[in-house]
């Protein structure tokens, strides 16, 4: 089947459309009605007036609100619209106006009530957002720029009377603030440079700005950190950093708005009711007076207005252990002294009052306006200043003391080193402040002169010889001295050290060389003692070597000693008991002897009495020779001798005696078995 026939009545059935579409758009138009589409409005453009007196728009007028030939206030909304008829209307089809999201619109008025002189923006007509141009003119609406911007969305305003302009919302990030200034309003007062707050939903609410009396210029009030409608061509949003005071660190305030300062102030004092400075119309409505402020900010975040007031952010003020602050005040009340009538150097105040005050701060960290109080950091631990030059301690007060320069009393001049260690009680410290100001200028008033003058006036008492040896004399009389001195300025003096002296050189040669004998015959000394100290140690080493000897020696002793003892031990002993035994037998002796005695004595007396009476009856000698000759017979003694002793003729005693001797001589003489010998 053939398809070419159908696809030519097709393509015919299409164009007899098209023509049916144009022949039916031109029947439309002739008869005067106009379709608007949905996405759409119509602006009407009136191009005569068939009857009437009101043909021509007035002078200066732009748009047609009754009838007149020109544009026409009212336009064409989307749909089906009759009696338009060509001839006599221009329709012209627009696009609704569309503001997207994060955009507002900014309108133009090209007709309206001329602005008020010295306006720079038009006032706020009710209007539905410019979409009813009629309620515009009519409700007194004023060319040029509108006040009221146009939000995102879709509207239907007519292009012929007002040009609508994207402009980005204002938007405001985190951690910045908007600071405002407005291009119209009231006019600033006399005097003022930032502009009274008025509640206008930051800046969003143009008429409200006007109805409140907002003024032109800076403005006191920020814009927190967010998003904004706010109309560009009144007010202008300048970014800036919000302000972030760290730890440890404070805000000082210079505001540039408020009262006038006081004669003799340099600063306002605290006005409590202005949310730190961030509320510029309370601290201005709460007397606050403009310049430097005595109240500080401490660490945060602060959405401060840098048109009103500025901030140097600075350290804390430090107290330092061992340390108190004395606190200057340049602010507040007129101080009334506390100290009485005994001191007369200085006043000290209470706090709050100007002056010097009485109580000093402890060691911490204090959120103290650098710029109306002075602390002054005053050691309470123990200091040390060197009077010698290059010498200093970490504290610098003694960084311009040197060495002291003094002449002796027989005009030798020498150069000394001194330590002075002070101590300043805590509760002293604002009496020490009060009369000298600060540490320095007590070293340089009282210290350095002081014991300066101290050692020369000492050094002049005294020649230098003498002064070298009373050192530590000359020591304990400066600390006395010195720390009575010190206390009329309430400075405790713990001690007073003299270091190097330095004498001249002629006299240190003259002392090296009297030093140098002394200790060359130290030196002689000493080697004598060493000497001496070598042969003890010869004796010591030669006794240490015989000490076993001694040792073995010694136990000898102890041993023969020990011995010798029991020896004299058992002869006490033995002597004691042959003494007893003695005494015994000496009593057995004596009592055997005395009888015996006793015996002999009887047969003595007996034979004495016999001997008597044969002596009576014969001569004596005759009874001698006659006991003799019986001792002879008796003895077995030979009448002629063995041995013939000649001899004397002394008679027969005298013969006889010698007989017996010689025979006796004989008898120990001779051997046995041996003949006797005949001496003669």
């Amino acid at each position: 089947m053939e398809t070419g026939p159908y696809l030519i009545m097709i393509l015919g059935g299409v164009f007899a459309l098209i023509l049916c579409i144009l022949f039916w758009k031109s029947i439309i138009s002739l008869i005067g009605v106009i379709i608007v589409p949905d996405d759409s409005l119509g602006t009407v453009t009136k191009k005569f007036v068939l009857f009437g007196a009101n043909s021509n728009l007035p002078d200066g007028q732009i748009i047609a609100l009754k009838g007149e030939a020109g544009y026409q206030a009212d336009t064409l909304s989307p749909g089906l619209h009759l009696g338009l008829w060509p001839w006599q209307y221009s329709i012209s089809l627009v696009k609704f106006t569309e503001v997207p999201q994060g955009k507002i619109g900014m309108v133009q008025a090209c007709d309206g009530k001329p602005l008020s002189n010295g306006r720079i923006i038009a006032r706020d007509v009710d209007c539905n957002f410019f979409q009813d141009a009629r309620a515009f003119l009519e409700g007194g609406g004023e060319r040029g720029p509108q006040m009221t911007v146009v939000p995102p969305g879709t509207y239907r305003i007519n292009p012929l009377l007002f040009t609508v302009k994207l402009f980005d919302a204002t938007s405001i990030p985190q951690g910045k603030l908007g600071v405002v200034e407005a291009h119209d309003g009231n006019p600033l007062p006399v005097g003022r440079v930032i502009a009274k707050g008025v509640s206008c939903d930051s800046f969003q609410d143009a008429k409200a700005f006007f109805a409140g009396g907002g003024e032109r210029g800076p403005q006191s009030k920020v814009i927190p950190p967010g998003n904004y409608r706010i109309n560009p061509i009144l007010f202008d949003v300048v970014l800036v950093d919000v302000l972030d005071i760290p730890e440890n660190k404070i805000g000082v305030v210079t505001t540039k708005e408020g009262a006038p300062l006081p004669t003799g102030e340099i600063a306002g004092g605290e006005i409590h009711d202005h949310n730190m400075y961030q509320d510029p119309d309370k601290f201005i409505a709460g007397g606050g007076f403009k310049g430097l402020q005595e109240q500080v900010l401490l660490a945060g975040r602060y959405f401060l207005n840098p048109r009103f007031a500025t901030v140097a952010v600075v350290d804390m003020t430090t107290v330092p252990i061992a340390h108190v602050g004395v606190v200057i005040s340049y602010v507040g009340r007129e101080g009334k002294d506390v100290t009485g009538a005994t001191f007369k150097h200085g006043n000290l105040v209470s706090k709050g009052e100007k002056g010097v005050c009485v109580e000093p701060l402890d060691p911490g960290k204090y959120p103290i306006n650098p710029n109306t109080n002075k602390v002054v950091n005053v050691p309470t631990a123990n200091v040390v200043l060197n009077w010698a030059t290059g010498k200093s301690e970490a504290h610098n007060l003694d960084a311009n003391l040197s060495t002291i320069s003094v002449r002796s009393s027989d005009g030798f001049k020498f150069n000394l080193d001194v330590s002075q260690i002070i101590h300043i009680p805590r509760n002293d410290a604002p009496k020490v402040i009060a009369r000298f100001g600060d540490m320095s200028a007590l070293v340089t008033q009282v210290l350095e002169p002081t014991i300066g003058n101290y050692f020369r006036n000492a050094a002049q008492g005294s020649d230098i010889i003498e002064f070298l040896k009373n050192r530590s004399a000359r020591q304990e009389e400066a600390r006395l001295s010195i720390s009575t001195a010190l206390s009329e300025y309430n400075v405790g003096a713990v001690d007073t050290l003299i270091g190097d002296i330095v004498p001249p050189d002629e006299l240190m040669r003259t002392l090296t060389d009297r030093k140098i004998a002394e200790q060359e015959k130290v030196t002689y000394d000493t080697q004598c003692q060493a000497q001496g100290v070598r042969q003890e140690l010869e004796q010591a080493k030669a006794l240490a070597d015989t000490q076993a000897r001694v040792v073995d020696a010694e136990r000898k002793v102890t041993i023969a000693q020990f011995e010798a003892s029991a020896a004299v031990k058992f002869a006490e002993g033995n002597a004691r008991s042959k003494t007893i035994n003695a005494e015994a037998d000496a009593t057995v002796l004596r009592t055997v002897g005395e009888a015996e005695g006793a015996k002999i004595l009887a047969v003595g007396s007996a034979e004495a009495k016999v001997i008597e009476q044969k002596v009576s009856s014969m001569e004596a000698g005759n009874y001698a020779v006659v006991q003799v000759a019986e001792a002879l017979a008796k003895g077995n003694i030979k009448i002629v001798p063995d041995i013939v002793a000649g001899g004397g003729s002394d008679g027969l005693s005298g013969g006889l005696t010698t007989v017996l001797l010689g025979n006796l001589i004989h008898q120990g003489m001779k051997k046995p078995g041996q003949e006797p010998t005949q001496i003669g």
